[in-house]
């Protein structure tokens, strides 16, 4: 009968005595009593009938990263309490504890990538899965899986932001199409305002030199030499211009003097 039970201070030396049997990472002392006095939450040992230490693990909160995440340092289970189910607890009870005591969104640990035995617990058994490898990471420089496990908290935000997601393109859909916008009116097209209509006498123009005011057709402004030519076609009677009139009243006057004489 082995049980699972927080880890204490005094359960340290045998943890380290595990590591030493099991695992050919090892650690000192202190680095143990670091994690115990950190995160004494993370800290477990599986202890036998007669209260002696058959496993352990050591784990801790990576509070430097983006998303807050444990990560498991150290498992190991004495080689006679193996297939019996202990690894398992021991990482479960320190999941549990990592997502409701620090709220992690995932947890990840590092496993030789020629240990088939402990890949197969926390693939297969645990649900994790490889991120990434990781060459040369161990000290006789044997590549590692880098592995992770989606906690339910971080499930439930990635489910929301696919729901939020979601209900924006609904609506995006549901929505009638925007009306697009009439450009503005180009200043030069606007027409202007009506103009004064001008005295007979200031259109027209006059033979004293009056200079005829400018005359707009539509949008266009005639030229003056095109406007005062406009003015003296005005004032001249039909039938002739005024050269042709002046020639006709001298032949007339010379046509009177002969009759007299």
């Amino acid at each position: 009968m082995v049980s699972i039970r927080p880890a204490t201070i005094d359960d340290l030396p045998a943890m380290q005595h595990a590591n030493l049997c099991c695992l050919p990472e090892n650690y000192q002392m202190k680095y143990y009593l670091y994690h115990a006095l950190s995160w004494p939450q993370l800290l477990y040992v599986a202890e036998d009938y007669g209260g002696k230490i058959v496993g352990y693990v050591l784990a801790k909160m990576e509070e430097d990263s983006e998303q807050k995440h444990g990560h498991i340092t150290s498992l190991a289970v004495l080689r006679s309490h193996r297939k019996m189910g202990v690894a398992t607890k021991l990482m479960q009870a320190a999941q549990h504890a990592m997502e409701e005591t620090f709220g992690a969104e995932y947890v990840s640990l590092h496993v030789r990538v020629t240990n088939r035995a402990a890949f197969t617990l926390y693939h297969d058994t645990l649900g994790y899965r490889i991120h990434e490898t990781e060459s040369k990471y161990y000290a006789d420089n044997e590549d590692a899986y880098m592995m992770r496990k989606m906690f339910d908290i971080s499930l439930k935000k990635e489910e929301d932001k696919r729901r939020k997601a979601n209900a924006i393109k609904d609506k995006d859909k549901d929505s009638p199409d925007t009306p697009a916008k009439k450009p503005a009116a180009s200043a030069a097209l606007e027409l202007p305002d009506e103009p004064e209509q001008p005295s007979s006498s200031a259109s027209m123009g006059s033979r004293g030199g009056d200079t005829p005011s400018p005359m707009v057709m539509g949008l266009v402004q005639c030229p003056p030499d095109v406007i005062a030519r406009q003015a003296d076609e005005a004032n001249t009677p039909q039938g002739g211009n005024q050269n042709d009139l002046d020639e006709d009243a001298a032949k007339k006057n010379k046509r009177k003097k002969k009759k007299k004489k």
